[in-house]
């Protein structure tokens, strides 16, 4: 994994001619800075980062809101028609629904050619709704009883007492959900028309297999840049942001793998 994202950081950073010429390995040579010059001041490329940060942060937000306010109910052992609920979730982890009838749908919803469609059809996953069912499972009942003691309703305890206790499960499925966003391309093509709502994997897919690279590069020498250190540069541009955000959320990363563990 490590070895082709080193060797595309290297060529992000190399001349044209050495790209060209098969002369970049892990290291850049001929150093240039003009791919990345070229990619950041491409209005086109800052347009599509802004709708894929505006889709990652909305989208998990709302990812997160609604698949643990389901899980908070249906971990309610006492909640009428929880199996059929349940039975509902599983059944949808193991038959997806087609292309066809997922286009008619939002389609049928007006959600095409806007970035709703982006975010709503996978609102819930089927599999984070279960971990979220779990975890919610293993808090004492006695917390939400004494909530309800002092007054609190379900709403103020979900609130007041469950999410803060879910910090380490709601960062996991958050990365989650995040990471999916981000890197979200199949959907942006499938409901998307116009060109100014495509997001940064879009316009990555337009770069690499469209050859559009050519329409970014400056008039500069061959040289110090090339098409294909426009698409390197471009990979590098929208893989690091995720990157950079593990590291922040690590500790509760940790906590969140271990959901359903067990402690002695």
């Amino acid at each position: 994994m490590m070895l082709p994202f080193v060797n595309i950081l290297a060529g992000s950073f190399s001349g044209g001619k050495a790209i060209l010429q098969g002369s970049v390995t892990i290291f850049p040579v001929d150093f240039t800075l003009a791919n990345y010059a070229s990619v950041l001041n491409n209005i086109a490329i800052w347009k599509s980062f802004g709708i894929t940060v505006y889709v990652t942060v909305l989208g998990t937000t709302l990812n997160l809101l609604f698949t643990s306010t389901m899980a908070y109910g249906l971990a309610k052992k006492d909640l009428k028609g929880r199996s059929f609920f349940i039975l509902l979730v599983l059944f949808s982890m193991i038959f997806t629904a087609p292309i066809i009838p997922s286009y008619l749908l939002v389609k049928s919803f007006g959600m095409l050619n806007t970035l709703w469609a982006l975010m709503i059809p996978g609102l819930i996953g089927a599999f984070n709704l279960i971990i979220m069912i779990s975890f919610f499972q293993s808090i004492p009942e006695g917390l939400t009883e004494a909530a309800k003691i002092d007054g609190c309703n379900e709403y103020r305890t979900y609130w007041s007492i469950v999410l803060p206790l879910s910090l380490p499960s709601l960062t996991t499925i958050g990365l989650f959900y995040a990471v999916a966003h981000w890197n979200g391309y199949f959907s942006a093509v499938m409901y998307l028309r116009d060109p100014g709502l495509y997001p940064l994997q879009v316009k990555l897919r337009q770069l690499i297999v469209d050859n559009d690279a050519a329409n970014v590069m400056q008039s500069v020498q061959m040289t110090l840049q090339s098409a294909e250190g426009i698409k390197m540069a471009t990979i590098i541009v929208a893989t690091v942001p995720v990157l950079l955000i593990y590291p922040m959320i690590q500790k509760h990363f940790t906590k969140g793998a271990m959901l359903g563990s067990l402690k002695g």
